[in-house]
């Protein structure tokens, strides 16, 4: 009996693979658990549907996210910090304070997991930080760190 797999099935396949397993397996195991559905033509039909809709959702997302990188690319955000006279900050410049400055100065909305930080901000100076939208789109703006008053 052909059955196309709704989830990775260990020694058998992977998800969205049409395999062939006797009856038994099928009715017993694979169908009841919802791990996988009978290969007709409807059901393989429906799937290559699916797939292509989702494909075409993930390349729009991707196609806004490379926009959304372009338009942030080459942008300044200034972080306020407490300094001391030497320009040292008293703490570190995060990842969230730096998406929280995007997003108050750019009106740009960005996840702090997003962010790529060289590592540790303890200065007062100018850094270049990777903002990371999606697999092949990112943007490499400036960050001020400027003393707070």
């Amino acid at each position: 009996m052909k059955i196309l797999l709704n989830e990775d099935v260990a020694k058998l396949g992977k998800a969205g693979q049409v395999v062939e397993v006797s009856t038994g397996y099928a009715r017993n195991f694979l169908i009841p658990k919802k791990k996988g559905v009978e290969a007709t033509a409807k059901i393989m039909e429906e799937w290559k549907e699916k797939k292509a809709a989702e494909e075409a959702r993930r390349k729009k997302e991707e196609a806004e996210a490379i926009a959304k990188a372009a338009e942030l690319s080459g942008k300044t955000v200034t972080v306020k910090a407490k300094a001391g006279d030497n320009g040292r900050l008293f703490g570190t410049i995060t990842a969230q304070s730096v998406a929280d400055a995007i997003k108050q100065q750019l009106n740009f909305d960005v996840d702090k997991k997003k962010i790529v930080l060289p590592d540790e901000i303890k200065n007062v100076d100018n850094y270049q930080v990777t903002v990371r939208l999606s697999g092949a789109a990112s943007a490499e703006i400036t960050l001020k760190v400027a003393p707070d008053a």
